[in-house]
């Protein structure tokens, strides 16, 4: 068996000197090797403000918003709010790995997939949906930058658009380049700031709120139910789309517990999500939520307009810095050999492109939301999957032996591949796709039910039961 050599894909200086420890303020070294047990640092409590500075959004408020205008009643809408951003939990037990592993969830997976097996799950589910939210957020930061500066008095050209955009992503691209203590020290001082601002926006928007708001044309019957399950299915994407939440906990010690680091990961974004959300819902009932940055602006006063503008900008900034983070972390798992932060750098590249494409060019961005609606298909199943191999191997991961990518090492399986992973994402995902009903694509079993989507329970479900029942059955070593 090959022996447990840290993965070379780190920022470690060369020359076999001492890796230094994680800083604030100093460009993280580790990329997807394991964290030894000298360097683990840090309480799980400050995992609070991780996740909830990103959860801060506006695109909270733009979720919320497209509740009501699906047709659903107030108190309708709220209910899906609670129900969708309780899948929350699922990231707060994922994160329990970190520690557990001492590896991101990157690496992790390579239990559940195999070394070859994971590449395919990461580059799809990590690293394709990481870079098309990294350009679906920038695109809101840089429209909301723009009405920015047009209130400062600023012809917004072309050129300064493209400033501007650019602007932004390297203030992200900064933060993730210095990587986890950087955000740990930053993010606090992030959520208590937008936390300010978003209070007095509520302030005003429930100043105008119809507390006994009904829709025009009610929904009744099978239109209700396929209504209620695409909102359950928008709100629950949020959360289905942080597979990577041990990226986050795997510095701190192993001695950690696992309830904790759950907790206060599910707690940091559960509370926020659900207070935004509901918030971009209840201004439904007062304005028309096609255009939040617009409509919104109807029912504030105008010295707040600014402050609420940047505070879209300092929100998405922090949302794409994490998202950003874990799809460098993506690349090196996939076999992409560069250092985490040139990897980081690359994908904001790109990500760079596509924004610019969609905001100057294209209608690129409606191609890639529809993308990710059906995405859901296979975010579900995975983050179900993962979860259930946590649960199964009780949380006990060999962090050096998730390193080894020989053949022949411990996660190798058959040809690279963990057929019960493997066969477990393929046939959830298959039957999701029958369940899903977007604007984008309506599966069969979708169109009998009349749009009715349960893509996300049958999906997650399926996939999770026969990963439990494959694995029990080849007997696998559980380590």
């Amino acid at each position: 068996m090959a022996s447990t050599i840290p993965d070379p894909l780190d920022d470690a200086p060369p020359g076999g000197a001492a890796t230094p420890p994680d800083r604030a303020g100093r460009v993280e070294v580790r990329g997807i090797d394991h964290v030894p047990d000298d360097e683990r640092h840090g309480r799980p409590r400050e995992l609070f403000a991780v996740w909830a500075a990103p959860s801060v959004s506006y695109l909270a408020l733009v979720v919320g918003g497209a509740l009501v205008l699906m047709g659903l009643g107030l108190w309708q809408a709220l209910a899906l709010v609670v129900a969708g951003n309780a899948f929350w939990l699922l990231v707060g037990l994922l994160a329990a790995s970190g520690p557990a592993a001492g590896a991101p969830s990157e690496v992790i997976t390579r239990a559940v997939y195999g070394i070859r097996g994971n590449r395919i799950n990461v580059l799809v589910n990590g690293w394709f949906v990481s870079v098309c939210y990294v350009a679906l957020n920038w695109a809101a930061a840089a429209l909301a930058a723009f009405a920015l500066l047009g209130d400062l008095g600023v012809h917004v050209t072309t050129p300064v658009k493209v400033a501007t955009t650019a602007a932004i992503a390297v203030a992200t691209l900064a933060i993730s380049v210095y990587g986890h203590a950087t955000i740990v020290r930053l993010y606090p001082l992030m959520t208590w700031a937008l936390t300010a601002a978003f209070a007095v926006l509520a302030w005003y928007v429930l100043g105008h709120a119809h507390w006994d708001y009904r829709p025009e044309h009610p929904l009744h019957g099978s239109a209700l139910w396929a209504a209620a399950t695409a909102g359950l299915a928008l709100v629950a994407s949020g959360p289905l789309s942080y597979s990577n939440s041990a990226d986050f906990s795997r510095y701190l010690p192993r001695t950690t517990s696992a309830k904790a680091v759950a907790g206060w990961t599910a707690v940091g974004a559960f509370v926020p999500s659900v207070l935004f959300t509901a918030l971009g819902t209840i201004a439904g009932t007062a304005v028309d939520m096609t255009d939040p940055q617009v409509s919104l602006a109807a029912v504030l006063p105008d010295w707040f307009e600014p402050v609420f503008l940047l505070s879209v900008i300092v929100g998405t900034i922090a949302n794409n810095a994490m998202t950003a983070y874990s799809s460098g972390l993506a690349l090196q798992a996939v076999g992409l050999r560069l250092r985490r932060s040139r990897s980081v750098a690359l994908d904001g590249t790109l990500g760079l492109a596509l924004t610019l494409y969609a905001l100057l060019i294209s209608n690129f961005l409606d191609t890639v939301n529809n993308m990710l609606q059906v995405m859901v298909v296979l975010l579900g199943p995975s983050m179900a999957i993962y979860a259930a191999d946590i649960l199964l191997r009780r949380n006990r991961y060999d962090g050096p032996a998730l390193g080894v990518e020989s053949r022949g090492g411990p996660f190798w399986y058959i040809g690279g591949v963990n057929p019960a992973g493997a066969v477990a994402l393929l046939a959830g995902a298959a039957v999701a796709s029958q369940c899903v009903h977007t604007t984008a694509y309506t599966g069969e079993i979708a169109k009998a039910m009349d749009g009715v989507d349960l893509s996300l329970p049958t999906g997650m479900l399926i996939s999770a039961a026969l990963y439990v029942l494959l694995m029990r059955r080849a007997r696998t070593a559980v380590r």
